[in-house]
């Protein structure tokens, strides 16, 4: 499941709006890379600032952040300290564009919610087939690799014998 959490102190991040978001994504992934571009072209309500998951940039701005696992989930950051992880991370993102605010609202519904899961992990699996190639684990318990597929554990089953496809 997506995550909102903070990191560090913040500005009281449940109550303050937030004014500038950054986006930690893959820079070794062509799908990371595209969407990046793409969203530096779209007209913006709340300024976008994208930078190299794991790079020395984004450890010195988020030092108490996992940074190997921003590289397996995307990860957004807002300015008030809020962090935002797989699907919350994507509907934050689509919010913070002037176009996909609407459809931001609406994914961020429960119906819409199981929809942009389905849209990331979709974009999860065509990732890893497209050379990264590696096997990566979510912080809910979702796993990914590219020659297994799916998998899920639920925490607490760290000996794999409650795993389910």
């Amino acid at each position: 499941m997506s995550t909102v959490t903070a990191v560090g102190a913040d500005r009281d991040a449940a109550r303050v709006p937030v004014r500038r978001l950054t986006v930690l994504y893959d820079a070794e992934c062509s799908i990371c890379a595209f969407v990046r571009d793409w969203l530096v072209r779209q007209p913006q309500l709340v300024p976008l600032e994208l930078v190299p998951a794991a790079s020395d940039e984004a450890r010195r701005r988020f030092p108490a952040l996992d940074h190997r696992a921003t590289l397996n989930d995307v990860t957004v950051v807002g300015d008030g300290g809020q962090v935002y992880r797989g699907t919350a991370a994507w509907i934050v993102t689509l919010w913070a564009l002037r176009e996909h605010r609407p459809l931001a609202h609406r994914l961020s519904t429960p119906t819409g919610a199981k929809l942009a899961k389905g849209a990331v992990l979709a974009a999860a699996k065509w990732r890893g087939a497209q050379g990264r190639g590696r096997a990566y684990a979510r912080t809910d318990g979702w796993a990914y690799d590219p020659a297994r597929g799916w998998t899920y554990t639920a925490p607490g089953c760290d000996d794999g014998m409650c795993a389910t496809r």
